[in-house]
């Protein structure tokens, strides 16, 4: 573990100000764990309302200079980020695995599709375009400007620790706005080490800041009650952020709300099982289910559920559990206890009901959060899993007969971000697809994230989008400028 020593004793532990690191105010710091040992891995600084304060001074300071700034020079520093968090992939990676737990092979990929994010915006900041016309009356000219909104508030989640904060952070910088981004307190690593890239990648000072904290309340606060503070852009449960979308009501801030997830997964009676089976264990172990996208519900046709019942219990049986720094391991630890403790009541409550365990179904003996991959049968409708997001390696199966009540039983949740359908007609993928009530659907693909695609959900899973050419419009306000 002497490579891991290494990575630690190098790593940035203190806040992001004005492009350099500082310590807390109060001198404080916290314990970032492993949650495969349980053991504390470093402290970092532990920002309080000051630090805020100062750091929201510094993007006030830089938001003007920041967006006059020529849009390639904008794009050249974020290309420059891309190639140093490449050139650090297995930094990235081992520092992921080691505070989050997911298996190194998946560290490496979100480093890929993090990074990718800092790349895709660093083309689309050249390509925020307005509009000139005349206007039909004849009575003048219409001209519209796109201008960055100013500074902006990000709150990460520790399940992405990397791709969470580029996917907020690029379109930001590429837009023109500064930004002061909150880490999960589970995660703070990841996105220490990504300021010390933009320091290194030139990014001038005040334009990012990075306030780990154990407590966000006395932290965030603050910042919202700000007139400074322009926008807040959030990705965690819905609890947390009706929260903020209250407190961003106050002031009327602009906001983006990624938001809890209780993905559908839909297989149809004339689905191809086995690519179901591929698509079901990508969809649902992605992350050891730690996935707003995650598929949460398996609705199966009954005339095919006994089969891919079958096959998806042997496959979930055969994955290899363990630290996510071994070699082989597919599933690694729970975030924490205490998410192992919901996952646990989740299947807990179902079995009480009446939904029977085909594979797994229990929390594993010492130390570590982990939790067995499981499949749950014959779940009834009243089970609380088939209700609320798992954020675990939990499969809950039920069955359907013909399309409308596959559709019904899928659009029976609150929240609407992700769902699966697998079938072989293409007019029926259609159909469902925009019958769906989601903001994205895979069909016959059980994984949909795409740097090019707009990521978001709606009812109860958000309000706007990330990604995609639409991403950096969350950044732009609309400015129209009447001329004679």
């Amino acid at each position: 573990m002497r490579e891991v020593a290494e990575l630690l004793a190098a790593l940035p532990t203190e806040l992001w100000i004005g492009g350099e690191q500082a310590p807390a105010l109060a001198e404080s710091t916290f314990p970032v764990h492993n949650p495969a040992t349980g053991e504390v891995l470093i402290e970092v600084a532990d920002a309080a309302a000051a630090d805020g304060a100062r750091a929201l001074d510094a993007a006030a300071v830089a938001q003007s200079g920041w967006a006059a700034t020529p849009s390639r020079v904008r794009a050249e520093i974020l290309r420059r980020a891309w190639e140093l968090v490449i050139a650090r992939r297995d930094d990235f990676a081992m520092l992921m695995t080691l505070e989050m737990g997911k298996p190194l092979a998946e560290s490496q990929g979100e480093v890929d599709y993090g990074a990718e994010f800092l790349r895709w915006f660093a083309e689309e900041a050249v390509r925020v375009h307005g509009r000139y016309t005349h206007s039909p009356s004849g009575n003048g000219r219409i001209l519209v400007t796109k201008q960055p909104v100013g500074p902006v508030l990000a709150i990460t989640p520790w399940n992405f620790p990397l791709a969470m904060g580029t996917r907020k952070i690029a379109p930001a910088l590429a837009a023109g706005c500064t930004m002061v981004v909150k880490p999960a307190a589970e995660t703070p690593l990841t996105m220490l080490l990504l300021g010390q890239v933009f320091a290194d990648a030139g990014l001038p000072p005040g334009v990012l800041a990075i306030l780990p904290t154990a407590d966000a309340a006395p932290l965030t606060d603050p910042l919202f009650a700000d007139d400074r503070l322009r926008k807040v852009t959030f990705t965690g449960s819905t609890g947390v952020g009706k929260i903020l979308l209250a407190q961003s009501a106050t002031r009327v801030l602009r906001a983006s709300m990624e938001l809890g997830g209780n993905a559908p997964f839909v297989v149809f009676a004339d689905a191809d099982i086995d690519a179901a089976v591929d698509g079901a264990m990508a969809a649902k172990m992605r992350n050891t289910g730690e996935a707003c996208t995650a598929a949460n519900r398996f609705h199966v046709d009954n005339a095919v559920r006994a089969e891919f019942t079958a096959k998806l219990t042997e496959r979930m049986r055969a994955l290899k559990v363990g630290p996510g720094h071994l070699d082989g391991v597919q599933v690694g630890p729970l975030i924490s206890e205490k998410q192992r403790g919901t996952v646990t009541e989740l299947v807990r409550d179902a079995t009480e009901k009446g939904a029977l365990v085909a594979t797994g179904g229990a929390r594993i003996a010492g130390e570590g959060y982990f939790f067995e991959p499981t499949v749950l049968t014959e779940v009834p409708a009243e089970a609380r899993i088939l209700r609320e997001e798992v954020f675990g390696p939990v499969a809950a199966i039920t069955g359907f007969d013909g399309e409308a009540e596959g559709i019904i039983a899928a659009d029976n949740t609150e929240f609407g971000l992700a769902a699966y359908i697998y079938t072989t007609d293409l007019d029926r993928a259609l159909r469902v697809a925009e019958a769906l009530e989601c903001g994205m659907v895979g069909v016959n693909r059980g994984v949909i994230s795409d740097v090019a695609a707009p990521f978001g959900g709606v009812k109860e899973s958000g309000l706007g989008r990330e990604a995609g050419t639409e991403g950096i419009e969350e950044y732009l306000e609309t400015k129209y400028i009447a001329l004679p």
